[in-house]
This record gives structure tokens, C-alpha cells and sequence, in this order.
């Protein structure tokens, strides 16, 4: 090289651009040394690939939920969010006496529990539910206890699956977190509770839910690293999920043991006391 000329090039073939060294850091500098048969400009033959490369972007490979025109994976379609909100509904439904009980004169979460199912039916459309979705949320201000807050805000996530099917999670998580406050043996009643909710799903509605990314994983949506993806909420749904992407309902079942027995291990072992969870009988089995 001599004289800041690309010496391979230098000859002054017909057909190549030579550009010098200073000049490389310029917009034109992406194009030194290259075949130009056309005789074009560089901004003539950029102009020229713009519809191809257009035409190359909308046929990349895109993920099913953006294909779909969705905007997160947390939303799922109109009819997974049909099928999943009657679920919701069922999980919302099983502690509504919890809140009722607190505040008999409010029906607000009884209301939004109902709209659900109606939505699921097909009765409702989305766009109107999505704008009375924080209505039932805002009973939970009405109340005092734990427990009857919790179950309010399992009625308000029910109440917002036509925005998000990922809402289903968050409707199963408090109402099983509500269970457990109202009783006396809370880990067990949860437990139980999140049995009860993975026997209620029908076969769509597990192809549905397991559609959903994992709790805390995707920041676009109500799975996100917020409420519902920590403490005992996001104990929770990722039992749920476990259960969910076991091959069969016995792994599912066991799953959700020992995740329980995970939890319950950590509580035992921060207060001192002995812990023997329900997974020490698989071994008997």
C-alpha cells in the first residue's frame, strides 16, 4: 500500500470504485473496492435493495404469538383466553366467600367472577372487558385481612384474562394463597387447593396455559419479575407450570409436592423446627 491507495486495486480496473484510506470512515466507505458493473452511486444502489430487503425482513422467522399479532406471549389468542377464563373463573370462584364474608354488601369481585364466565361463553368481547379489568382489584381496599384481599385480587385477575391469558396463573395463585391465609394448616390447605385447580383443567385449557413462558421469565406481561413471580405467589405458579410440562398427571402431582416440600423445608429450617414433607412417601412407593 503506498501513498493511502489500496494498492490491489490501484491498477484502476474497470468497474471498481477505489477509494482512499482517509476517506473509508465516510458513508461511502462500506463501498471501496467493490464490482460495480451498473455504474451506479452507492445511495442509487442502496435505494435499488430497499424492497428486497423489506421483502426479505417480512418473511424472517418470528415467534407464534407474534405471528399471531400478538404483543407478548403472555396474551395468548381470543380463543385460548375463552378457554382459560372459565378455569379462572372456577380458581376465583372457590374463595369468593372469603371476601364475602369481610364484605358482604360488596359485589364487586361476585361481578367480575361473572364476567368472566360470560366472556368465556363468548358473551362478552375483549375490548370491553379489558377496560373494566381493575374494577374487582380495587376491592380488595375494602378489606382488611389477608385473606379476603387475596381472594379479591384472584376475582380481579380472572377479570383481566381477556387482556392476558397469563392472568389465569395470576387468578390460581391468589386464590390458593387465599385458601391458605384463611386457614389454620395453611400449607397444606394450598396444597390441596392447587390439586383441586389442576383436576379442574380440561385438556385445552392445559394446551393453553402451557403456551404461557415461565413465571419470571418474560417481562411483558403479569408473569413477569413482579407480584405474581415472588414469595408465595410465585411458589405457586410455578407448580402450576410443573405440573403442566410433566408427561402425565401423577409426575404433574408429584411435581407440585415437591416443590410444596421445597418451601416448606426453607420456613422449617429459618424457624428451627423439623420439617418431614410429603415426598419422603414416593420412596415407600
Amino acid at each position: 500500500m503506498n501513498g493511502g491507495v489500496n494498492k490491489r486495486s490501484a491498477g484502476g480496473a474497470d468497474g471498481v470504485e477505489v477509494v482512499p484510506f482517509a476517506d473509508r470512515a465516510r458513508p461511502m466507505a462500506s463501498w471501496y473496492a467493490r464490482p460495480n458493473p451498473s455504474g451506479r452511486s452507492a445511495p442509487q444502489r442502496r435505494e435499488l435493495n430497499e424492497p428486497f430487503q423489506r421483502r426479505a425482513s417480512a418473511f424472517r422467522c418470528r415467534p407464534v404469538w407474534e405471528a399471531a399479532g400478538m404483543p407478548s406471549p403472555q396474551s395468548l389468542s381470543e380463543s385460548d383466553r375463552r378457554e382459560v377464563a372459565a378455569w379462572a373463573a372456577d380458581c376465583a370462584e372457590r374463595v369468593l366467600g372469603v371476601f364475602e364474608t369481610e364484605a358482604p354488601a360488596d359485589g364487586r369481585p361476585r361481578d367480575a367472577i361473572a364476567r368472566a364466565r360470560a366472556f368465556a361463553r363468548g358473551e362478552l368481547d375483549a375490548a370491553g372487558e379489558i377496560r373494566r379489568r381493575f374494577v374487582a382489584g380495587r376491592a380488595a381496599r375494602a378489606v382488611s385481612s389477608p385473606a379476603a384481599m387475596a381472594a379479591a385480587r384472584a376475582a380481579a385477575q380472572a377479570a383481566g384474562v381477556p387482556h392476558m391469558g397469563a392472568h389465569a396463573l395470576g387468578a390460581a395463585a391468589y386464590a390458593a394463597n387465599a385458601a391458605g391465609l384463611a386457614a389454620p394448616d395453611g400449607p397444606e390447605v394450598v396444597r390441596d387447593e392447587i390439586s383441586w385447580q389442576l383436576e379442574r383443567m380440561t385438556d385445552r385449557t392445559r394446551s393453553a396455559l402451557r403456551q404461557l413462558p415461565l413465571v419470571g421469565e418474560d417481562s411483558a406481561g403479569p408473569l413477569g419479575s413482579g407480584l405474581l413471580a415472588s414469595g408465595t405467589l410465585g411458589s405457586i405458579i410455578r407448580q402450576i407450570q410443573a405440573a403442566l410440562s410433566s408427561t402425565s398427571q401423577e409426575d404433574g402431582f408429584r411435581q407440585v409436592i415437591l416443590e410444596r416440600d421445597r418451601v416448606g423445608g426453607e420456613l422449617a429450617s429459618r424457624r428451627g423446627r423439623p420439617f418431614v414433607g410429603y415426598s419422603s412417601a414416593f420412596h415407600k412407593i
